[in-house]
C-alpha cells in the first residue's frame, strides 16, 4: 500500500509524495512481466510509464506493416499466452493490443503519461521524480526496455532541408515520403524490412554493412522444426553463463542481429540497390565511405537506438556507460534492471523472453523481505 508525505515541488509549493515498496519505471513487456510477478507475491508496487497509453511504443515508435519475428507461441508474457494462431506471426499493432489486455487481465498498477525525469538514492530509499510528481520506494526497477533515444550521426544535419529525413521510429508509410530515390542508413532488420516496402514506389538505396542473414525462411512450414530450436538456443545456449554467449554477445551488442525475415536476394529482386556506409555529407547531400555522392530525396536513419540513463543519478554506470549489473541486479542494492538487450540471454528483450529475467529479479526482491 502507497503512503503519502509532504515535500516541496520546484514552485515551492507542497507536494505529495507517495511511497512504495517497489516501483518499477517502464510499462512495456519488461515491466509487465515484473508486475505480474510481484503480484504473484502481494507485494505493494507501482509501475509508471511514459507513455499515455499502455503498449504505447508499439503503436508509435514501429511502421504500420512491421510484423515480428518470432511466431505468436512465442510471444506470450508468463501467465497469458499471445491470444493468436501459434504460428503466425503478430503485427506491432496486436502486440501492443496484447500488452494492454494483458495489464488490464492481470489488474497490474499502472499509471500512463509518467515520464520519469529523475532517479536518486538518498541512504537507503529511493528517489523517483515524474516531473512535480514525486514517489520514493525501496527498491527500483529500470524496464525501459530497448527503446532509447533515436540515433542519428551528428552530420544528418548538415543534408540538404529540402530531403525529408527521419529516423526509422517515425517512418509509418511510403506516404511520408516526397517523390524521388530514398537511402536507407543502416543495413539492420529495419533497414531491410522499409526497403522492402517504400522500393515498390521509390527507387532505393540500401546502405551499410551486410550483417548476414539466418540460413531458413521464418514462414516456411519448416519453421515447426526450426525455430524451437533456434529459440533454445538463443534462449538456453547464448547466454552470459556460457562461452559462446560471452563471446557473441559483445556482437549482437554492437552490430545488431542479422537479416531475420528479408533476405538478400528478395533486396535484389525489389530493386533495392546495396550501397557503401554512409559517413558524411558534401554540398547538402549524403556520402558514402567509398566517396559516392546520393542525390536523393529522402533519408531514413535505420540507425537503432541508445540508451540513455543520464536520468538515473544512481553510482552504477562503468566505464561505457553500461549499468554494472549481474543477471539485472545492480551493484547499487536495491536497483535492478530488466529488458536490457543481452541482459542475461539473445531472447532477454524479446516479448517471449524477458519473462525469465523479470521472475528471477522478482524473487530477488522477495529474497530481500
Amino acid at each position: 500500500m502507497a503512503t503519502q508525505e509532504a515535500a516541496i515541488g520546484s514552485s515551492g509549493e507542497a507536494i505529495a509524495t507517495e511511497t512504495f515498496e517497489t516501483i518499477v519505471i517502464g510499462g512495456g513487456q519488461a515491466g509487465l512481466a515484473v508486475g505480474y510477478y510481484l503480484k504473484k507475491q502481494g507485494r505493494p508496487f507501482l509501475i509508471l510509464d511514459a507513455n499515455e497509453r499502455i503498449g504505447g511504443s508499439w503503436r508509435t515508435r514501429t511502421w504500420s506493416s512491421l510484423r515480428l519475428f518470432t511466431p505468436a507461441r512465442y510471444d506470450g508474457l508468463p501467465g497469458w499466452s499471445f491470444p493468436a494462431p501459434g504460428w503466425s506471426y503478430p503485427t506491432a499493432s496486436d502486440a501492443a493490443d496484447y500488452l494492454e489486455a494483458y495489464a488490464a487481465k492481470f489488474d497490474l498498477p499502472v499509471r500512463t503519461g509518467m515520464a520519469v525525469t529523475r532517479l536518486a538514492k538518498d541512504g537507503d530509499r529511493y528517489t523517483v521524480e515524474c516531473g512535480e510528481r514525486r514517489f520514493e520506494a525501496d527498491r527500483v526497477v529500470v524496464a525501459t526496455g530497448f527503446y532509447g533515444k533515436p540515433s542519428v550521426p551528428e552530420f544528418a544535419s548538415e543534408l540538404d532541408p529540402r530531403i525529408v529525413q527521419m529516423h526509422s521510429s517515425e517512418y509509418r508509410d511510403p506516404s511520408q515520403l516526397s517523390p524521388g530515390g530514398v537511402l536507407l542508413v543502416g543495413a539492420g532488420n529495419s533497414g531491410a524490412d522499409i526497403g522492402m516496402e517504400v522500393s515498390a514506389t521509390h527507387r532505393t538505396w540500401l546502405s551499410g554493412r551486410d550483417k548476414g542473414q539466418i540460413p531458413f525462411r521464418i514462414e516456411h512450414p519448416l519453421r515447426r522444426l526450426v525455430v524451437p530450436l533456434l529459440w533454445f538456443v538463443a534462449s538456453h545456449v547464448l547466454t552470459v553463463k556460457t562461452p559462446i554467449g560471452r563471446k557473441v554477445r559483445p556482437h549482437v551488442l554492437e552490430g545488431g542481429a542479422p537479416l531475420i525475415r528479408v533476405k538478400s536476394q528478395d533486396l535484389l529482386a525489389a530493386g533495392v540497390e546495396r550501397v557503401a556506409k554512409t559517413t558524411g555529407v558534401h554540398n547538402g547531400l549524403p556520402m558514402l565511405e567509398d566517396g559516392r555522392v546520393m542525390d536523393v530525396a529522402n533519408v531514413i536513419w535505420c540507425t537503432g537506438f541508445r540508451q540513455d540513463f543520464s536520468w538515473i543519478e544512481v553510482p552504477v554506470f562503468g566505464e561505457e556507460s553500461e549499468p554494472m549489473q549481474k543477471r539485472g541486479v545492480a551493484s547499487e542494492p536495491g536497483l535492478y534492471f530488466v529488458g536490457l538487450d543481452f541482459l542475461y540471454s539473445f531472447t532477454s528483450e524479446n516479448v517471449g523472453g524477458v519473462g525469465r529475467d523479470a521472475r528471477h529479479i522478482a524473487k530477488h526482491i522477495a529474497s530481500r523481505g
